[in-house]
């Protein structure tokens, strides 16, 4: 299940969770109230999973591109992650699906206070129109890439 909650005022490692202490959770409901719709999805048979092909039918969405956030995938690695987290929004809505991996999708609430969204393989959400947000890989992500690098360091 997807978690939320307020995020602190620090400025340091965008990856970490950034809790306000103490937590100060966020729940669907509040999510739903911004205009943010979370489901939770088969990423493993995304190609023919009848509720993705419904909700892509329903919302009428046409067009999806997949993305791969890692070092030795994604061309500009380290500038494209700059850019994701910078704050933005769109004229449309914008539909994000983990397929893989996690991170953090945040969102500013009607009172411009950023509220954190912890996803993973799994997880979508729908962002309405005009809602201020950002995205960055989490903590995981870097213990995985640490894990794999000491792993292939060994004799």
């Amino acid at each position: 299940m997807v978690e939320a909650w307020y995020m602190d005022e620090s400025e340091e490692d965008q990856r970490a969770p950034h809790r306000l202490q103490p937590n100060c959770a966020v729940s669907l409901e509040q999510l739903r109230s911004l205009g943010v719709v979370y489901r939770k999805l088969d990423a493993d048979n995304y190609e023919t999973d009848p509720c993705l092909q419904e909700i892509r039918r329903a919302e009428n969405y046409s067009w999806m591109d997949i993305i791969t956030i890692h070092k030795d995938k994604l061309p500009n690695y380290e500038e494209k992650i700059k850019t994701f987290y910078e704050e933005h929004l769109h004229l449309d809505d914008e539909i994000r699906y983990i397929l893989d991996g996690s991170g953090y999708f945040d969102v500013r609430d009607k009172d411009d206070k950023w509220i954190r969204i912890s996803m993973e393989k799994g997880d979508m959400i729908t962002l309405p129109a005009g809602i201020y947000h950002r995205f960055t890989l989490d903590e995981n992500q870097e213990k995985w890439r640490r894990q794999q690098q000491e792993l292939s360091a060994q004799p």
